[in-house]
């Protein structure tokens, strides 16, 4: 359970809710002509407009004393000193040394950790620009033309995520494909058209034993041995792992093998080897700007005050929905098909994180954790989800992304892309009054009892909060900065709520359940009897099907 000065400092903001709670945010700007640009903050060319929220000065005083009482700052402090924080399985978490450009040693049991990641950082640029310029090459002297990344989780979401996003960055005729779903059809479907010959996989799996990963990696290196001979395993299968015997039964040489530490948990891993995939693609260069950008909002959530840092504040505002207003999930709209995969990531990042109900003391949670995190590129969410968001019964909070200019894209169509991005936070903000509507609709020629039978349906609430991200352009440097200010907000958010963020193991009793079924599911002449009944009766009726 949460402390007492956390507690006292939400039943402070539970009053001030009380307080404030009939305001409107249309009427906030309205007596506040510099809302918009009191609240707001630069890092760079990003600006973090947070002015359309329920929220006054007092309630900003009132959510840092809630970051105080949380001890927000020196639990920051611990992060970045390598302390334990990932207190279940006892390691730091420390994937921002994989972006740490500070030139100062970052210390892990009294040891500097920073020579082995430039050490396996350089061999990973060294692999890459093998690659892309022919020096590595497959089995039959072909050029690889196809990288197949196989992981799950972290080891796909990540560099699957980026690689859409930084798409316009890709070296001309190298196509990437992410492969995660143990269902074959997902195997199937990546390798159907592609020159075998010219393909390289990557297999990402830290301990080598992933099941869904091995499954299908060994699938693949089936695949390539009825193709191209068992030699050309060697050339066309590399991978991210700490095990080097079970890399090297697979087949894999040890130059062709990259790792990282077990201070960095699978969903933060992307700045790690785990992004071999993305490096190959954009350019080590490119990935350099893509590991600086995370520095920076390092740099600036260790440094700003927290009235002016911007995940402490993200973080912040999404305590005062969650667990002051109740409100239970979190849009995240990216104004950018690229980042059509940005939602999913941002869902493992955070409810893989922050989705606990045991505080880090092992004590059971007094308050609400993680929300519900989705969304989807707009505008095609306008046109799908965008109904709830307007007049559903719950009000969910949203993050909008958005560009102020494309890459690789006809600006023309950004405009009208930008203006719905715009038009959509207003919408939100203002609504339209009854008073309003029946104005529009006698406008509009309608008779008195039309009107009366149709106002309600087009009364549009308001008052709904939201945040904008806008920044010059999505470039890899701008996506690095993207990740680490979610990444630091969910840490701010763990903190408050006094839960590890570091651990998963919520995710460990289906992986064991499922050990236990596959003889059941695999022979079926196994008996059932011993099964819990409905389990039992789903695999019977499953033979049922398969036996006609």
């Amino acid at each position: 359970m949460a402390d007492t000065e956390v507690m006292a400092a939400l039943a402070a903001l539970e009053a001030h809710r009380v307080e404030i709670g009939h305001h409107r945010i249309a009427d906030l700007f309205a007596a506040d002509p510099g809302r918009a640009q009191r609240l707001s903050l630069y890092l760079g060319d990003l600006l973090f407009d947070y002015s359309r929220h329920r929220i006054t000065d007092a309630t900003l005083a009132h959510l840092i004393a809630l970051a105080r009482a949380a001890h927000v700052e020196e639990q920051r402090g611990a992060l970045f000193a390598a302390e334990c924080v990932n207190n279940t399985e006892h390691r730091p978490a420390l994937h921002m040394a994989l972006r740490n450009f500070s030139g100062k040693p970052v210390l892990v049991d009294g040891r500097d950790v920073m020579p082995d990641i430039f050490a396996m950082r350089d061999k990973l640029y060294g692999f890459a620009r093998q690659v892309r310029d022919g020096t590595f090459r497959g089995a039959t002297g072909k050029i690889f033309t196809d990288i197949v990344n196989i992981g799950i989780g972290g080891s796909d979401l990540g560099p699957a995520m980026a690689a859409r996003a930084l798409s316009p960055f890709v070296k001309k005729g190298l196509k990437l494909h992410f492969v995660s779903n143990v269902d074959g059809a997902d195997l199937a479907d990546t390798l159907e058209g592609l020159d075998l010959a010219s393909t390289l996989f990557i297999i990402s799996s830290k301990t080598f034993t992933t099941q869904e990963t091995m499954t299908n990696a060994q699938s693949a290196r089936a695949r390539i041995t009825s193709v191209l001979g068992e030699a050309a395993v060697g050339n066309h299968f590399a991978a991210v792992s700490t095990k080097l015997d079970l890399v090297g039964k697979f087949g894999i040489r040890e130059e062709r093998v990259f790792g990282f530490w077990d201070w960095v948990g699978g969903r933060y891993s992307l700045w790690s080897s785990i992004g071999l995939a993305l490096a190959i693609a954009i350019s080590p260069e490119h990935f350099d700007d893509f590991l600086r950008g995370g520095h920076e909002v390092d740099d600036h959530f260790c440094t700003a005050p927290l009235h002016e840092n911007i995940p402490v504040l993200m973080a912040l505002l999404g305590i005062w929905y969650r667990n002051v207003w109740d409100f239970g999930s979190h849009a995240v709209i990216p104004y950018d098909q690229r980042l059509a995969r940005f939602p999913a990531y941002l869902q493992q990042l955070d409810m893989e994180s922050n989705g606990k109900s045991v505080a880090r003391n092992g004590a059971s949670m007094a308050m609400a954790t993680a929300p519900v995190i989705w969304g989807e590129p707009g505008t095609n969410g306008q046109h799908a989800f965008f109904q709830l968001l307007h007049q559903g019964t719950d009000v969910i909070p949203v993050d909008f992304l958005v560009a102020a200019e494309p890459i690789a894209a006809d600006s023309h169509h950004h405009q009208m892309l930008f203006s719905n991005c715009l038009a959509q936070a207003e919408a939100l903000m203002r609504g339209r009054s009854r008073t309003e509507v029946q104005a529009l609709l006698s406008k509009q020629g309608l008779k008195q009892t039309a009107i009366a039978e149709l106002a309600p349906h087009k009364v549009f609430p308001g008052n709904r909060p939201s945040s904008v991200f806008l920044y010059h352009r999505l470039d890899p440097r701008m996506l690095g900065r993207l990740i680490a200010l979610y990444e630091h907000k969910v840490f701010v958010q763990s903190a408050v709520w006094g839960i590890n963020a570091f651990d998963q193991w919520g995710v460990e009793l289906g992986k064991e359940l499922c050990s236990g079924l596959m003889p059941f599911v695999d022979d079926d002449q196994t008996d059932t009897s011993r099964l819990d009944p409905g389990t039992a009766g789903l695999i019977e009726y499953r033979r049922k099907l398969i036996a006609g």
